[in-house]
């Protein structure tokens, strides 16, 4: 049985320490211990991006980051996106374009978009296609997924 190692975490806007497993996966973490279940868990390989989370504004794969890495840093979850419990523009863009079916891989595509939307508001296309290169979507086809980003970007809707 491995060591416990101390982890202080802002998630969502929220400090929690916890003692935890070296081994333990950040998905897991914000899963199983704060249940956080908005961030999805897929491919466990870090390949369809469903698990994608912000940690410290960057967009991660939570399945192949330890919850022990993120000791110190702010954790935003699809949760996080819109702390006031209002859709946010991007939740908003994906509604307005039908850019989800199950909805499985939803979480993924909104968490890296709002990165984007962030740190490059009027994106070029070629910047948002990057984006979204890696999440998989096995139902929707992506051209409504595409439609909501270029929503966010063109500044249609209000900003976050």
């Amino acid at each position: 049985m491995s060591e416990l190692l101390p982890v202080r975490v802002l998630v969502n806007d929220e400090w929690y320490e916890d003692d935890l497993s070296p081994s333990r996966t950040l998905a897991d973490y914000l899963r199983d211990d704060l249940d956080l279940t908005g961030t999805h868990v897929g491919c466990e390989h870090g390949t369809c991006g469903a698990c994608t989370v912000l940690v410290d504004g960057e967009p991660v794969r939570s399945c192949l980051m330890l919850a022990v890495q993120t000791d110190g840093c702010a954790v935003t979850t699809v949760e996080g996106v819109s702390p006031a419990g209002e859709l946010s523009a991007v939740q908003r863009a994906f509604n307005e374009n039908h850019a989800m079916q199950c909805g499985f891989c939803t979480p993924g595509f909104v968490v890296s978009l709002t990165a984007l939307a962030r740190q490059e508001p009027r994106a070029s296309e070629e910047q948002l296609v990057a984006t979204l290169d890696g999440h998989l979507c096995r139902c929707t086809g992506y051209q409504n997924i595409l439609k909501a980003g270029r929503q966010i970007l063109s500044g249609e809707g209000d900003k976050e």
